[in-house]
């Protein structure tokens, strides 16, 4: 389980790519700290186990189902990515509570700047706006943010220059994919009408 607060984000050290597996090297710091094999961190947003970690970097197994439905399967060496150590009883929950277990791949149609704000318009899968409400929660590839507008194709979400600065939000363009998870109350609620 996760919060949505997003501690740094890492870098791709290397991807090894088998036919039902690619292994992911992440370089990071503060995430790493007492992280232990079989551990779990979210990274980008999907719930990933960790199988080895040597000094900086963490090396974590994905499976084909995973590269299928979200948007590491795409990833290169260098690239960053945001990360979350899982929660521990005790912690503050500042975001909402997070799964890792991502619902589809979303599209960044329109990145709009304004005068200390963001705003990212994101196209998604029609299944998926049920759970999207105005206010509601919802979990951008890794990071806990409110809805703003929901559309006809999906929604926006407005960004302040904190959230930017210290995810990897501010490397994102036109048309790139993001992994969308929707807010679990909001599944269990319309799953019991």
């Amino acid at each position: 389980m996760f919060t949505g607060i997003v501690q740094e984000t890492g870098t791709v050290a290397a991807v090894r790519r088998w036919s039902n597996l690619h292994t992911l090297l992440i370089r990071a710091g503060k995430v790493l700290k007492g992280l232990k094999a079989g551990e779990s961190v979210a990274v980008d947003g999907v719930c990933l186990t960790v199988t080895e970690v040597k000094g900086r970097t963490a090396s974590f197994d994905i499976m084909k189902e995973t590269l299928r439905s979200t948007t590491l399967g795409t990833l290169k060496t260098g690239e960053r990515v945001n990360l979350e150590g899982a929660l521990k009883w005790g912690d503050r929950l500042g975001g909402h509570f997070v799964t890792g277990h991502v619902d589809a791949v979303g599209v960044l149609e329109k990145i709009t700047k304004g005068k200390k704000y963001v705003e990212f318009r994101i196209t998604v899968p029609f299944r998926l706006r049920r759970y999207l409400v105005p206010k509601g929660s919802v979990c951008v590839s890794g990071i806990s943010l409110t809805v703003g507008k929901v559309t006809k194709y999906g929604f926006s979400v407005h960004l302040i220059p904190y959230t930017i600065k210290v995810t990897n939000f501010s490397d994102l363009k036109e048309g790139c994919h993001l992994n969308i998870e929707t807010d679990i109350l909001a599944k269990y609620i319309l799953k019991n009408k």
